[in-house]
């Protein structure tokens, strides 16, 4: 019998396959064709403070080996999640992991400290420090200063909530901000939200999103999200759950061996709904494959050339 469970500081999760927020809607859209018994866990759709519209569409763009999205954070906001979301994914068989994203630090805070009065059943927190596309910018981790700062005073106000930091690629040292994170108190970081990117129609000499631009996610940018786990991953400072073009096992594998505790399956859900429940059953046989009968015994055994 493999051992699939996984713990992120406060985290604990029966396995280490979570689906991304943004891709799995409020779960309810999935309950036909997943067996949440299966997943380690479930982040629904960011939720803000207040209402959000989003962005004009079009809202995404197909690319060679991927997709662009510039949503631009679409909900009905946060006390609509807590009255008519929360109540369903509470009754999931497994654990369900906020997702909320403020426009400045105080409303972080304020969001983080509501969610802790009124979230019973969460199981965490991912804070969204990184959304790309969203009209008047979000990326608050882009510096370690900012990032520090927003998950020390949600730490304050959530004392025994895990927190995760979800981090953005759009840096030059990501080293750096996962450090800070963890400086301030972060139970775990989500490596990487999407990189900024764009598509155009030449003919009409026009830009295809309504946005102009947005964040490139699937499986163009694993090799980037790779890297960026690794480096992470080599600070040991801070559980890194994976993110990014992950849709099959060997993905998953390959996250975990260069270091990721945990993954995030995203952009697959959207053209293969049961790509997580899939993986997660086999993923006992690929640790067994290696000799180990505990997941925990092949993150970060990467072994590098001399």
């Amino acid at each position: 019998m493999v051992d699939l469970s996984v713990t992120l500081g406060r985290l604990h999760l029966r396995n280490p396959i979570l689906v991304a927020s943004g891709t799995f809607g409020y779960a309810k859209e999935m309950a036909p064709l997943v067996d949440f018994t299966a997943l380690g866990g479930v982040i629904p759709k960011t939720v803000t403070h207040a209402p959000r519209a989003g962005n004009s569409p079009p809202r995404t763009v197909e690319t060679a080996c991927g997709m662009l999205n510039a949503i631009g954070l679409d909900n009905d906001g946060l006390d609509h999640f807590l009255a008519h979301h929360l109540p369903y994914l509470r009754t999931l068989p497994t654990a369900i992991i906020g997702n909320i994203a403020g426009k400045t630090e105080d409303e972080f805070v304020q969001m983080a400290t509501h969610v802790h009065e009124a979230g019973q059943g969460l199981a965490g927190l991912e804070l969204n420090l990184s959304c790309p596309n969203v009209s008047g910018g979000l990326d608050f981790a882009t510096d370690p200063a900012v990032t520090m700062r927003i998950v020390r005073r949600c730490r304050d106000v959530c004392p025994d909530l895990p927190l995760i930091a979800k981090l953005t690629p759009n840096v030059t040292d990501i080293q750096a901000i996962a450090k800070a994170a963890a400086d301030g108190g972060a139970d775990a970081v989500s490596a990487v939200n999407t990189f900024v990117g764009m598509a155009v129609d030449w003919r009409r000499r026009r830009p295809i999103l309504g946005n102009v631009t947005g964040g490139l996610s699937g499986p163009a940018i694993k090799p980037l999200a790779l890297r960026a786990v690794w480096r992470i991953a080599q600070l040991k400072a801070v559980p890194v759950i994976g993110v990014g073009g992950i849709g099959t096992l060997d993905d998953v594998m390959e996250f975990l061996v260069v270091g990721a505790t945990a993954v995030q399956i995203g952009t697959a859900n959207f053209y293969d709904p049961t790509a997580s429940v899939r993986i997660a059953t086999a993923l006992p046989g690929a640790i067994a494959s290696l000799g180990a009968n505990r997941v925990t015994d092949v993150v970060g055994t990467l072994a590098l050339r001399g």
